[in-house]
């Protein structure tokens, strides 16, 4: 039997790595402690758009995407590049993400991975919601198609940081490069897991 290659996700800020994960296999444990569930905190932007601006932050958790679905994307993103893996990723719903007091937009892919020591990581990539102006006017943020989030919960401070505006790209066929378009991501912070008991 082939073994799976792991799916590597690096974030990049300004083309400097900061963070690598491999968002490996969802386990049941995982399905129920995290399934119907929602977690809220506040969104702080250090610089962009709104530098300085404190937001509702909201992640409502329907489904964990299984490994077999981060295949599948890295499988599009290796064939067509970012525009296949929009296209794939756009069909896909995990749950809903709101920042502010919108309705949000769907959280296409939620993964998460248990980083020991009782703490776990979440990420989600999604689908952001491409303004009027910039597909008018064709600025270069429509490059950027994509909304990144990770969350870190359990043990410790529940913290986490986001990237409104982000472009993937493949390096060495199994690692995507989470670009930001801004300076620096907002943060996360105050997280709070809500909903029903992760004893499953």
């Amino acid at each position: 039997m082939k073994r799976k290659t792991p799916v590597m996700l690096a974030v990049v800020v300004l083309l400097f790595a900061i963070a690598v994960f491999y968002p490996g296999t969802s386990t049941r444990a995982q399905e129920s402690g995290y399934a119907g569930r929602t977690i809220t905190g506040t969104a702080y932007f250090i610089a962009g758009r709104r530098p300085g601006r404190s937001l509702p932050f909201t992640l409502i958790i329907n489904r964990l995407t299984t490994a077999d679905e981060v295949g599948q994307l890295n499988s599009m993103l290796q064939s067509g590049g970012q525009d296949e893996l929009l296209r794939t990723l756009s069909r896909m719903d995990a749950g809903r993400i709101q920042i502010g007091t919108g309705i949000g937009v769907p959280a296409n892919a939620i993964i998460v991975t248990d980083q020991g020591d009782g703490r776990t990581k979440m990420t989600v990539v999604y689908q952001r919601n491409l303004q009027f102006a910039e597909l008018r006017y064709g600025t270069r943020s429509v490059d950027y198609p994509f909304g990144y989030a990770e969350l870190f919960v359990g043990r410790g401070e529940n913290e986490g940081m986001l990237i409104p505006a982000a472009r993937i790209r493949l390096r060495g066929g199994n690692t995507w490069e989470v670009e930001d378009f801004g300076t620096f991501p907002a943060r996360l912070m105050g997280l709070r897991v809500r909903g029903r008991s992760s004893v499953g």
